[in-house]
């Protein structure tokens, strides 16, 4: 082999091993990819954890006052019907029938025995009894007018038939009545009324706010009583 032959040889070996790709590249290559790919994994992974962590405990919390609250208005609802023991006693005129019932001890009394057409009224509302007007809606109304039963019975049939108002018997106490519920004026557009005959005039139990509906069968006709 010349000289020139030999050189050629040596300048292709260094040349091919040159180009070669060390071997140890590609796992290093492919090492790296899979730890940035862990790594990027690893950070939304724990992106997602935080944001459903943050969600979670935000449902809790919002839960959590929610029973609180509920709790604290269930609360405040058995104190109220607490503080309205012991029950106060309500009696008539004997001359008007003897009328007795209970109220809660919240509620105040207005007694106005020279009413309109001479009629004896007794309003009841929770802590006073406001000025007494014709559009105060109050949470018990007690009459006694010198009118017959059938004509104050009479008196709604218009409403009814309109289906202002519904139209019940009501035995209570074994006192026989009716009981009237809806619209009885303008300004009291959901209410009831009671009527009852007492002799020749009619006793009405009237409350004019549907707020008031649980004391007003629970605790006023409940306990109700008078002389026919």
């Amino acid at each position: 082999m010349t000289k020139h032959r030999r050189y050629h040889t040596v300048i292709m070996k260094q040349n091919t091993q040159s180009g070669e790709l060390n071997p140890l590249v590609i796992p290093l290559v492919l090492l790296l990819i899979i730890a940035l790919g862990t790594s990027a994994f690893g950070i939304w992974s724990y992106l997602q954890y935080t944001a459903q962590r943050d969600n979670v405990e935000g449902i809790v919390a919002g839960e959590v006052a929610t029973a609180k609250q509920q709790q604290q208005e269930e609360d405040q609802k058995v104190f109220a019907e607490r503080e309205k023991e012991p029950y106060r006693q309500f009696v008539g005129p004997d001359d008007l029938g003897r009328v007795e019932f209970s109220y809660p001890k919240t509620w105040s009394a207005y007694v106005n025995k020279g009413g309109r057409g001479g009629n004896y009224e007794a309003i009841f509302h929770p802590n006073r009894v406001h000025p007494v007007s014709d559009r105060q809606p109050y949470a018990l109304r007690v009459v006694v007018q010198p009118r017959s039963y059938e004509t104050i019975v009479n008196s709604y049939r218009g409403k009814v038939d309109q289906g202002q108002l519904r139209s019940d018997a009501a035995t209570i106490n074994g006192f026989n009545g009716v009981r009237l519920t809806g619209k009885l004026s303008e300004q009291v557009p959901n209410g009831t009324i009671v009527l009852f005959k007492v002799r020749d005039k009619t006793l009405s139990f009237t409350t004019e706010s549907s707020e008031f509906f649980p004391d007003f069968n629970n605790i006023i006709l409940e306990n109700l009583r008078f002389n026919p």
